[in-house]
């Protein structure tokens, strides 16, 4: 399979990980639909994709909402007249710990069930929606393709993330149930497979404290963050390597865990 010729539909496009793929493969001569909630940041990327040459459209709208990404498929077959390649990327955090306490030990705050259901509308069933709504696209039209849902390092558990860890976890499950169901019912030019990205450059992380940045990095073996054009070249490997399927492929640079062994 070949990324020049295709068409990816992306969602979370319209900046960061998202932002960088839908660039880099129209760079390679890939048409795209960029999916996002950000009418503005859709239009800027969608612009600047045509500027540099490149085939590409914008669908505003939420993941969440299955109306929208009906939407959004059912633009990329009328526009361009296939699916092929779908990054599953769209996500938010809200963060914070089940249960905090104050100097004395008592509660003061508690996670609340609107920040927990937010990010598993977004993260989870977003995710979900957006691999359903392809994948019948593609098996009713005789797609062939792959789909490429975005997990997390976090997926193995990050204090704080209760939340978002639980649909990273959760989505880094999907390739081998996908594909397992796909064989179930002969359905055999569709590949399913995940990305966790670690600490990637992205604007949200490269503009925050860089002393928290700095003991972040502590823990990260390369001694810096992930590129975006790492995750993208990633992805293009998935997508030209007809062997990936059912898996998911780690893009950390080395993240480690537990006590740090300091040399002396």
């Amino acid at each position: 399979m070949q990324v020049k010729g295709s068409v990816a539909v992306i969602t979370g496009g319209a900046s960061g990980i998202g932002e960088f793929v839908a660039k880099d493969l129209a760079k390679e001569g890939a048409k795209i639909v960029i999916g996002d909630m950000n009418q503005a940041g859709l239009d800027r990327v969608v612009g600047e994709i045509q500027a540099a040459g490149g085939d590409a459209i914008g669908v505003a709208g939420s993941v969440s909402k299955e109306e929208d990404v009906a939407k959004l498929m059912d633009t990329a077959m009328t526009k361009f007249g296939s699916i092929n390649i779908v990054f599953a990327n769209a996500g938010i955090i809200s963060d914070g710990l089940m249960v905090n306490t104050d100097k004395a030990g008592k509660v003061k705050s508690v996670l609340s069930v609107d920040a927990f259901r937010s990010v598993v509308e977004v993260n989870l069933v977003g995710a979900f929606l957006t691999v359903r709504e392809a994948a019948r696209r593609m098996v009713d039209n005789g797609c062939k393709g792959v789909l490429v849902l975005t997990s997390s390092i976090n997926c193995t558990g990050q204090p704080g993330q209760i939340n978002y860890s639980s649909t990273k976890a959760a989505i880094s499950l999907w390739p081998k149930i996908l594909v397992g169901e796909f064989l179930m019912k002969g359905i055999k030019d569709i590949r399913v497979a995940a990305i966790a990205p670690g600490y990637t450059a992205t604007p949200i992380l490269l503009g925050m404290n860089q002393e928290a940045l700095a003991s972040v990095l502590k823990d990260v073996h390369a001694g810096r963050l992930v590129e975006p054009a790492e995750i993208s070249s990633t992805l293009r490997h998935i997508v030209e390597n007809e062997g990936i399927d059912g898996t998911l492929i780690e893009v950390t640079g080395g993240v480690t865990y537990g006590p740090r062994q300091r040399a002396k």
